[in-house]
Parts: structure tokens; sequence; C-alpha cells
């Protein structure tokens, strides 16, 4: 069973459709890329994943659950965790304390046991801070560990947001363009990383981005989408041959 399906989902905002009719799975272990032109519905689609937009049609399944209407905070209970186009990390903080922030699904003790840290809060806390310590270790931050969000390079905000995430321990990790904005050495080190997580740690991701060098190299399967509609479903290999895709996505047909 694929870990998630969406099912013909339906999005309109004041008449003007965002999704018309998309379905695709993602199976369990999977890097799964959605690519498509400016306004194909691509951030559409991972906010209804994600819950932040509802669909006027059609069904979420994670994992065998119908999570459609689930806030946003149930979701990421279940493990779906997101990154964002634009950087949503706390900036005045460190990129500990983010990271920190991150595990707050998993805390157990009370508020007031966590304020007194003693018996089973503060071993709650020495655990807390050891999965943070490793993805710092994982994701090769530690020299700012310790620096405000704020102070830093666009690059390592980015590569800081992707921690965060991780730090929720997902089963499933939504990634909006991870790599917008970075130059050649830092899509690089975020592509290595962004592998890593699917390999090594058996994490399911499903991602956005437009660098089609870097979909057809890390991808497993491609969904595309155009005007809102899905309009291939394939390998790398498969999605760069339909002339559908070259004639919506590369502006000319070569078929």
């Amino acid at each position: 069973m694929p870990l998630l399906r969406v099912n013909n989902l339906i999005l309109h905002f004041r008449g003007v459709t965002a999704l018309s009719d998309v379905s695709f799975e993602v199976r369990r272990g999977a890097l799964h890329a959605v690519i498509g032109p400016n306004g194909a519905g691509k951030t559409s689609l991972l906010n209804c994943i994600s819950g932040v937009y509802r669909p006027q049609r059609g069904n979420i399944q994670f994992d065998g659950a119908d999570v459609t209407k689930l806030s946003p905070s149930a979701r990421t209970k279940l493990g779906i965790a997101r990154t964002f186009q634009n950087i949503a990390l706390f900036k005045g903080m460190t990129v500990l304390d983010n990271l920190l922030i991150g595990r707050h699904v998993h805390q157990k003790e009370g508020v007031l046991a966590g304020g007194v840290y003693y018996g089973p809060a503060r071993r709650e806390e020495i655990a807390h801070r050891e999965v943070v310590e490793d993805i710092i270790d994982f994701l090769e931050i530690q020299a700012i560990r310790k620096k405000v969000v704020g102070t830093l390079a666009y690059g390592f905000q980015k590569r800081v947001e992707l921690a965060r995430a991780l730090a929720l321990e997902p089963r499933l990790l939504l990634l909006d363009e991870p790599m917008a904005g970075m130059n050649a050495e830092e899509k690089e080190d975020m592509a290595r990383f962004i592998l890593d997580i699917n390999e090594d740690r058996g994490t399911t991701m499903i991602m956005i981005e437009h660098d089609m060098g870097v979909v057809m190299d890390v991808s497993h399967r491609v969904t595309v989408l155009s005007f809102g509609e899905k309009i291939a479903d394939g390998t790398p290999q498969e999605v760069q041959g339909d002339p559908a895709v070259q004639e919506a996505y590369l502006g000319q047909s070569q078929g």
C-alpha cells in the first residue's frame, strides 16, 4: 500500500481552479518530485497534503487513513512535515533552539514538569537534545548551532529549515523548492542531503523543484502539473520524453 494517496483533488479560489481532479500515489521510501511551470498548482497541492488548504472535492489518504479533514497540527503528529518556499524560521532564535522547537510534537511531559526540569522531564529533554544533535551532525551545521538564524547566509538558513523539519521525525517530508535562490555549490550540498535523508533515513519525500537536472538525477518518480491538471506521471525518463510535458513545461514539443 502506498504511504500517500491523493484522490481526485479539486481546489477552487473564487472561481479560479488551482487543482482539477488531481490524483497520484507516493510509495513508501520514494523520492517523488512534482514539477510544472509557474502557476501549475504545485504549492497548492502541498498545502492540501499538509492541511493548510482543504479541497472542495477529493480526499487524501495517509498510511491508509483519510486525513482530508485533519488540521495541519494533527497531520504533523501523524508524521507529515514540510519546508517552505519562503523560509519560515524563528530568525531571532539560535539554530539549536529552532530545532528543539521542532521536537514539540514529541513532548510527553507537561509544561509544569518541564519547568522544574526534574525526573522524567529531564530525561525527556536529554533525549530530545540527542535527536537534535544527531541532525546537526547529519546536516553538517555544527559550526552554526549556537548562531542566531537571522545572521546566517541564505543557504545555511535553508539547511536549518530542513533540519527543523527532520526534528519532527517525519514519515513524509514535503519540500517546497528546497534549492530556490541557491548558488551551484549550495544546490549540490542540498541535493546530497536530500538523497541522504531518503536513502540513509528511509524518509518518504515529495519535492517541488524547478531545477530539472536535480529532479532527473535524484527522483524515483515525477508527477507533472499544468494549469492545475496532472498531465504526466512516471519515471524521470518517461516524463522527460513525454511530448505533453515538453509542450507544457518547456514551451515546445519535441515529439
